[in-house]
């Protein structure tokens, strides 16, 4: 049994980062035979991808994936652990699954995800949850066969989770949940410890795959029909800081770029690393697209170095100004967090004039959530929640204010959209600007995949109403 450990989990030393190639275990091939698996994922795009790196191992054991939780052999919950509401959510499904457990006892129930890296939940893991069956982390899903089979032998929980800085295994099997679009990691963890953050120790020291590995995977994808990569780090743009190389994330972009593939998108960039070579690919090639997700977090200096961020507002705005002037049409979205722990009436008006001055295309908002074990947990929160919740319902009217404006600019605009599928609400399809505007348009199913042109018909807050462009446009 390995636990997790936060002293170690925050850990960094010179340690050559190592590089294993993923390899299928034959012996336990047959593992699932004629047994079904369901996953939740809770979380980034980073979970998102971890679970499609799942699904894949699991059917390279003969499980067979099943859309409904209660009908399944083998249930894992890929969790978050980011915000409070992502434990609140997990531990509300484990009450649920608790049930399904008792008058289906026979069924494994697993945690994986960041969530099963934080010394404090397997703790309670141990203490209230022992009728789980399996618990394992970040850095070890490559040995999710051999977890399987001592759990499936076993009448006891199973806890196999690495408090480690990480190596890198390549040429992990993916069940793609799109035959489009496509989620590449180009490095893991993250060195920079914000204040609030538990990503660093619940991810790993940052550790970027080799650019051959990178490449060749979006040679993959592209030979395979892809019309659309994202590329995915903590903090993507420090790409290449940890390898003794003169290699960056503008050359990554420049070598992706001519692959060929039709669009890249990559995610999350921290301000202090985004660089002027980065934005001149932005510029170059028309295959990355025009859309940047650059979290501002607060508009406040003190706040800022408090959530040890290591640039100013200034700084970010000469950066957004420089994103704007270089790339014309191109579309800014943000993080911000209000209440953080001393945050003042004033300070939080000081995010306000940033969100105005910048006025951001959407934004990710969220009240302070305290994570254990962060400097941030052990800061006075000397803010009420009612508080809390004012500022955020004043920045979202804001924020959602500046999201309509920037829409109705598209209003009778001719746009690229890579149509994706059938949206959720009703038979139409739906499909992404190049800006990442989501648009709904009427087609049928011989439009799926292809990006074609839209003309936008209709504008909302949130998404664009569109017809696809044949003579008349």
């Amino acid at each position: 049994m390995n636990l997790p450990n936060l002293k170690e989990a925050k850990r960094r030393s010179k340690k050559e980062v190592l590089v294993h190639q993923y390899k299928s275990d034959e012996s336990l091939k047959n593992l699932g035979l004629n047994k079904t698996y369901h996953i939740k994922t809770y979380g980034c795009q980073m979970n998102e991808h971890d679970t499609e790196n799942i699904k894949a191992i699991l059917e390279e054991l003969s499980f067979t994936e099943t859309n409904k939780m209660n009908d399944a052999d083998l249930i894992l919950l890929n969790t978050c652990a980011i915000r409070e509401n992502a434990h609140n959510k997990v531990f509300g499904m484990i009450g649920r699954i608790k049930h399904l457990k008792e008058s289906k006892p026979e069924v494994i129930v697993g945690i994986c995800g960041c969530m099963a890296q934080e010394e404090h939940i397997v703790d309670e893991i141990m203490n209230k949850y022992k009728w789980l069956d399996m618990v394992f982390g970040t850095h070890n899903i490559y040995d999710l066969p051999n977890l399987l089979n001592k759990t499936m032998k076993s009448n006891k929980l199973e806890i196999d989770v690495q408090s480690i800085e990480g190596d890198i295994i390549e040429c992990m099997p993916s069940k793609r949940d799109s035959k489009h679009k496509a989620w590449v990691n180009i490095m893991y963890g993250c060195d920079k410890f914000c204040t609030y953050c538990i990503v660093p120790y619940t991810r790993g020291k940052q550790r970027s795959r080799r650019s051959v590995d990178i490449v060749n995977e979006v040679k993959h994808l592209v030979n395979n029909g892809y019309s659309e990569i994202t590329l995915l780090g903590q903090n993507v743009n420090a790409y290449g800081k940890d390898l003794d190389i003169e290699y960056s994330m503008a050359n990554l972009l420049e070598d992706v770029s001519k692959t060929g593939i039709k669009r890249i998108r990559f995610v999350t960039s921290h301000p202090w690393d985004f660089t002027d070579e980065m934005i001149k690919m932005i510029q170059k090639y028309d295959n990355i697209m025009p859309y940047i997700h650059l979290p501002i977090q607060s508009g406040s200096n003190r706040i800022l170095k408090l959530m040890g961020r290591k640039y100013t507002k200034e700084q970010y705005f000469e950066l957004f100004t420089k994103l704007k002037e270089a790339i014309p049409n191109c579309s800014i979205t943000t993080d911000i967090i209000v209440g953080y722990p001393t945050e003042t009436t004033e300070e939080f008006n000081e995010t306000l004039e940033m969100v105005n001055k910048c006025q951001f295309d959407s934004a990710f908002t969220f009240i302070f959530s305290p994570r254990v074990g962060t400097p941030a947990s052990k800061m006075e929160d000397n803010i009420t929640l009612k508080e809390k919740n004012r500022r955020l319902h004043q920045l979202n009217d804001l924020i959602n204010q500046y999201a309509l404006s920037n829409n109705q600019k598209y209003l009778d605009k001719v746009v690229p959209v890579l149509i994706e599928g059938y949206s959720n609400k009703d038979k139409t399809l739906m499909g992404y600007t190049d800006t990442m505007k989501l648009v709904n348009v009427k087609g049928d199913e011989t439009n799926i995949g292809k990006i074609v042109d839209v003309q936008i018909t209709d504008v909302k807050t949130w998404s664009l109403d569109g017809k696809i462009c044949n003579q008349d446009c």
